[in-house]
């Protein structure tokens, strides 16, 4: 597994938890001690990113985008207890292939 993938599954897995938090906190009525994990796991989100190996923020933050989307509804199976149906999958694999050509497609020199 590239360095890439391993570091937008990280930041993703971080992204979701520390939205999932504040879901917790201001959705479910949950303490607001939700607040410093969801705090830090974004913090390491967005530090998370600056480590993908591309020029331009931008890209880096589009292309990891179809991750997210895919993490999403992992995290929707696993910890909400709901299984994503075909659309969902079809349309997380649309993201992927998109991301992919984002981030690995032949650029010129601008």
């Amino acid at each position: 597994m590239s360095k890439t993938a391993v570091v937008y599954a990280a930041a993703a897995f971080f992204e979701i938890a520390g939205c999932f938090s504040l879901w917790l906190w201001l959705r479910e009525g949950k303490t607001a001690l939700w607040i410093a994990p969801g705090a830090i796991s974004l913090l390491l989100f967005g530090w998370l990113l600056t480590l993908v190996d591309t020029s331009a923020a931008g890209r880096a933050y589009a292309a990891y985008g179809g991750v997210y989307i895919c993490a999403s509804l992992l995290w929707l199976w696993t910890i909400e207890g709901v299984r994503p149906d075909r659309w969902d999958t079809l349309g997380a694999a649309i993201c992927l292939v998109g991301a992919t050509v984002i981030l690995f497609g032949p650029r010129t020199a601008s």
